[in-house]
């Protein structure tokens, strides 16, 4: 078999596996491909054109890898929505987003018809039985063949939240042929050394309405790699089914792999060739626990969903503890001072990426989109510098920086070293009012089970971090929850805990 891309295999290999739905149910590449030119055949019926944009409220399983391939193939941007969000917040992205159809699966029935209450019924599909929703099983079933015209759109991922209203990274179209692989999947796998065939299985264990999430299983379609997908995360069954089914990758994020490292006696991993994980900061402790044991396949990454970025391997990083590594073939990290000069190594400033002529837009925010720009690069607003060798070490994002008495400090440095103490299950830090510091540290703690919060356990942690930390790192008070709020891909929610602090004042940043 020597073509890739899903329309290629399912034509050349119709009964080769593809993807691996929770629960186990099997459908094949044949299947996966008819399923998404059934859809996009009915999308197009329905009216909707190239440039138009549908939107995907679907838990991880097939459904929403043949929702994406049946719109991917005319044109249309794709906007896979958090199943996590409120009808509210849903219904903003629906409206914001422009979205001329929207598909949802009765699993979050009651969300998806309030939040999809303006649009008419015709431009409402429900996997499942939604009132006022017509059924998905029916779209497109009364013809056959590829829809046409044909052209690839893109995937539009709106921005999680954690600050402010999102907004949808919107690419241009740009008239390609949807059964070709774009060069840059061959190109970004093989970055991990990840290429088509041989026997790759990727193991999905997140949200596919996450940007990378999303990525690495629709281009381990295109390569002929069988994609098992996990309905929501658990650290025995992750293990259970690297072995059952012999997974070479996946990709992840540093909370699941402090959960990992509780069954690390039990588990045979030795299938896996790529482990790779991005999208928070490590700990250098749990990061070390991790290659012990995996071994050199960990493999990290520093990007955005508006492009990247830089990649470490294993060996670069136990010799640079920390980095996220150096700028991706094609592409340029630079780090800015406030006056927009490169800031001199060691030095932190704004961190800055260029992906070769790559482009994209906040959907309906323009000047969110200017301030993001400078010189053809972009930032997302993360603190970092570069040491002399060019590798990236990042120290927070910009909006979460606390200013006390004149003085920077970092959050993720406190929250790291926090994070170590057996007493400590999950921490946020962040900055509240003092009105002659203008902001003091404030932590936030989980205890671990069994941990009671009390004075003595404050004490313990402010001791801790005392032979860890300057002084002026040190949070001034402890507070304590039953659970932090993240999302399920880890990403923690801090402005939930840190706007009631600020209720009529403003922070500087």
């Amino acid at each position: 078999m020597t073509g890739i891309g899903l329309w290629t295999i399912a034509r050349e290999s119709p009964g080769l596996p593809a993807v691996v739905e929770p629960g186990g149910r099997t459908l094949t590449y044949g299947e996966l491909a008819a399923e998404a030119d059934r859809i996009g055949r009915g999308l197009r019926a329905a009216g909707l054109a190239a440039g138009d944009t549908v939107a995907l409220l679907l838990p991880n399983g097939a459904d929403i890898l043949v929702n994406y391939f049946a719109a991917m193939q005319i044109g249309l941007h794709v906007v896979p929505l958090n199943w996590h969000l409120t009808a509210p917040e849903l219904g903003y992205i629906l409206r914001d987003s422009g979205a001329r159809a929207f598909v949802a699966s009765d699993r979050f029935a009651d969300a998806a018809a309030e939040a999809s209450a303006f649009l008419p019924a015709s431009a409402r599909f429900a996997v499942g039985d939604i009132p006022g929703f017509l059924p998905l099983e029916e779209l497109g079933a009364e013809g056959s063949g590829r829809p046409e015209p044909r052209t690839s759109g893109a995937l539009m991922v709106y921005t999680s939240g954690t600050s402010g209203r999102p907004k949808g990274v919107r690419r241009p179209l740009l008239g390609l042929d949807p059964d070709d692989v774009p060069p840059v999947s061959l190109w970004f796998f093989g970055l991990f050394g990840l290429r088509p065939f041989e026997g790759h299985v990727h193991l999905c264990c997140s949200p596919l309405y996450h940007t990378a999430v999303m990525n690495f299983a629709v281009i381990s379609v295109q390569f002929g790699h069988q994609v098992v997908v996990m309905d929501h995360w658990d650290a025995a069954d992750f293990l259970s089914l690297v072995s059952q089914y012999r997974v070479t990758h996946s990709h992840m994020v540093p909370t699941q792999f402090r959960r990992l490292l509780d069954f690390s006696d039990f588990s045979d991993t030795s299938s896996m060739r790529a482990m790779i994980h991005g999208a928070a900061p490590c700990p250098q402790p749990v990061k070390r626990a991790m290659l012990d044991w995996w071994g050199p396949v960990v493999i990290e990454y520093y990007a955005a969903s508006e492009g990247g970025g830089t990649l470490i391997t294993a060996q670069e990083w136990l010799a640079r503890p920390g980095s996220v590594g150096r700028a991706w073939p094609g592409s340029r990290v630079r780090v800015l001072d406030d006056d927009g000069k490169d800031a001199p190594p060691l030095t932190p400033g704004r961190v800055y990426l260029q992906m070769g002529d790559a482009t994209f837009e906040y959907h309906g925010d323009a000047e969110k989109t200017r301030a993001s720009w400078r010189d053809h690069m972009f930032t997302v607003g993360d603190i970092g510098y570069l040491d002399e060798d060019g590798y990236l070490y990042l120290c927070d994002r910009a909006s979460d920086v606390i200013i006390t008495g004149g003085v920077n400090v970092y959050p993720a440095e406190i929250e790291n070293e926090l994070s170590l103490h057996p007493s400590v299950a999950d921490v946020a830090v962040f900055g509240i009012p003092h009105d002659d510091w203008g902001e003091e540290i404030k932590a936030v703690v989980q205890p671990a089970p069994g941990v009671t919060p009390d004075a003595a356990l404050t004490a313990g942690l402010l001791g801790f971090l005392a032979g860890r930390l300057a002084k002026f790192k040190l949070p001034r008070t402890v507070d304590y929850v039953d659970e932090l709020p993240r999302d399920p891909n880890g990403k923690l929610y801090k402005r939930h805990l840190r706007d009631p602090y600020w209720q009529g004042r403003s922070r500087a940043i």
